[in-house]
């Protein structure tokens, strides 16, 4: 079958019409939350080796970024799915928005915090040692307040604004920053010459789920065959992406987000596989993707003890299991 790809919008579409040979194939949109990079590998390998089209797809990745507004168009109707968050999930059982997530490809948020290297941080709570915490308002108003409970000793005056750039924290060795596992370590390496110290937030005691798949509660309502096929697809491709030949879906990559190198994809799957991003806890026995009614128990209780969620909040309302942790494509694993 012939897969063709065709940049839109100065990047911000990639639309593949593919279908199986006379049948016609579903039209679905997935939306992700930034320009197109490995972290969503997964879904171009999916849309690159023909794997939605073997289940009878026609998928359009929408492109995010900065002046993107994905989320609102999943609430528009205009899109299909998303890719969410354990918040976004909270936000919209709060709103009474219909909005559910299917299947979450990360079981590791990828946030981390950084530190320099011969800072004498050794451990996640050393970095209350440090005097300056560079940080964002949404990471500072969430997993800032666990910090301050799990770890003695930090400090709301340590926090300063993150603006993206990693000067400030480079020039300061007394300084922590935030990042991406799979983008600032490198960016900090290529910048400044050292590998900075690296931690996990998932591995130190705040682990919500992360790159989500998200949709509307009347598409799962009615119809379930092509979200369990989009769910599928979905798994299979970041398998493959992971594990087999993904050159096609990179050259999608950076057709998309021109910026995004060679060099840059190489060190962001390296970190997502050896991190257990995707495959690890839960996803190890039953797939990449799985969520359990335990794990989002333990994630909830946790914040609503912080008071980051009203402890009364329906939660359960926006996830369901239906659709992941049946152990699809675990057999691919490498």
């Amino acid at each position: 079958m012939q897969l063709t790809s065709k940049l839109l919008a100065a990047g911000a579409l990639i639309a593949l019409a593919a279908a199986l040979p006379g049948h016609a194939a579903d039209k679905v949109s997935y939306g992700t939350n930034w320009l197109a990079e490995a972290e969503h590998g997964g879904f171009y390998q999916a849309v690159a080796d023909g794997t939605y089209a073997k289940y009878g797809l026609e998928v359009t990745i929408v492109q995010g970024g900065p002046q993107a507004a994905n989320e609102a168009l999943l609430l528009a109707g205009k899109i299909d799915f998303y890719m969410g968050g354990t918040f976004s999930l909270y936000d919209s059982v709060k709103q009474g928005i219909p909005m559910i997530n299917v299947a979450a490809m990360f079981q590791k948020d990828p946030q981390v915090l950084l530190a320099h290297p011969d800072a004498g941080v050794e451990s996640f709570g050393d970095l209350a040692k440090l005097g300056t915490i560079f940080m964002g308002k949404d990471l500072f108003s969430t997993a800032f307040s666990w910090m301050k409970s799990a770890y003695p000793g930090f400090k709301d005056e340590q926090i300063k604004p993150y603006t993206f750039n990693p000067a400030p924290f480079i020039a300061d060795k007394n300084s922590a920053q935030q990042g991406y596992l799979t983008s600032e370590p490198f960016a900090v390496e290529q910048a400044a010459g050292f590998t900075p110290k690296v931690f996990l937030f998932a591995d130190n005691g705040y682990a919500p789920y992360s790159t989500t798949i998200e949709t509307s509660s009347k598409l799962v309502a009615e119809n379930p065959d092509l979200v369990q096929r989009f769910v599928d697809a979905s798994i299979i491709g970041w398998y493959n992406y992971l594990y087999g030949d993904n050159k096609a879906a990179n050259d999608l990559i950076k057709a998309a987000n021109p910026e995004m190198t060679d060099a840059q994809i190489a060190y962001s799957i390296k970190a997502l596989k050896d991190n257990g991003i995707l495959v690890s806890g839960d996803a190890v026995e039953k797939g990449i993707g799985c969520i359990t009614d335990a794990r989002q128990k333990e994630f909830f209780d946790m914040v609503a003890k912080l008071g980051l969620v009203d402890a009364n909040l329906e939660y359960t309302k926006g996830y369901t299991t239906q659709f992941v942790c049946k152990g699809l494509g675990t057999d691919l694993v490498k």
